[in-house]
């Protein structure tokens, strides 16, 4: 039995831009530091409808360029919502939040999505992420970072998660990390890791350690 399960991008949820192999496989490996056992797949929609008896499924997959068919995106939607009220958790990456678009379920269920024709990001570039004030599990103690990434700009944002880190952009702030918790399950939107180089980040790597032990419960 795994801990965790990394929903890799592949076939249909792969794409141009974003290297889901090596993301996730950097992803794999920070939650493995972090002593769980992690296996990675990239069966995207049998992997969503049954990941099987892990505690966490991280989600790391683009946006099928095609509407995918009814029944997959069905028993995708059952799966994370039993996983979910199993007592699982989810923790969503970068463009995971433009993905499963008809899935009406996941904006609500990861506390966000991208908008299409509002939602931007800038060039790919080095920027500060500010850590937010709250004080929650996965961040108290830790200060702003610099990180060279894709920041992820005018997301439509549910009024019930908690923003751990955002950005700055057009003079705005920019929700770019969060994370909201319900009776029986916890979730994490980590908006950042576009590529290899953001796991560069050794702030980025000990923010993602701290949020798959609180997504665990053990933080």
């Amino acid at each position: 039995m795994s801990d965790v399960v990394v929903i890799s991008g592949a076939g249909p949820y792969a794409d141009p831009w974003h290297p889901f192999a090596d993301t996730s496989a950097r992803l794999a490996a920070i939650v493995d530091s972090a002593g769980y056992a992690v296996h990675v797949r990239e069966d995207v929609e049998p992997a969503l409808a049954d990941p099987g008896p892990c505690r966490l499924v991280v989600i790391n997959i683009g946006n099928p360029s095609d509407p995918r068919p009814a029944e997959p995106i069905a028993a995708a939607r059952a799966g994370l919502e039993g996983h979910l009220a199993a007592g699982g958790a989810v923790l969503g990456v970068h463009s995971s939040a433009t993905s499963l678009t008809t899935m009406a379920r996941w904006p609500a269920i990861l506390g966000g999505r991208w908008v299409r024709g509002h939602s931007m990001h800038p060039a790919q570039s080095e920027a500060s992420i500010r850590i937010s004030a709250v004080d929650h599990p996965i961040t108290h103690g830790l200060g702003d970072f610099t990180i060279f990434d894709e920041r992820y700009s005018y997301l439509e944002t549910k009024p019930d998660i908690t923003v751990l880190g955002e950005h700055s952009h057009d003079g705005l702030r920019h929700p770019l990390i969060w994370c909201r918790q319900t009776d029986r399950s916890r979730i994490v939107y980590d908006g950042l890791g576009h590529d290899t180089r953001s796991y560069d980040c050794p702030a980025h790597v000990d923010l993602l350690r701290r949020a798959a032990r609180w997504l665990l419960g053990d933080l």
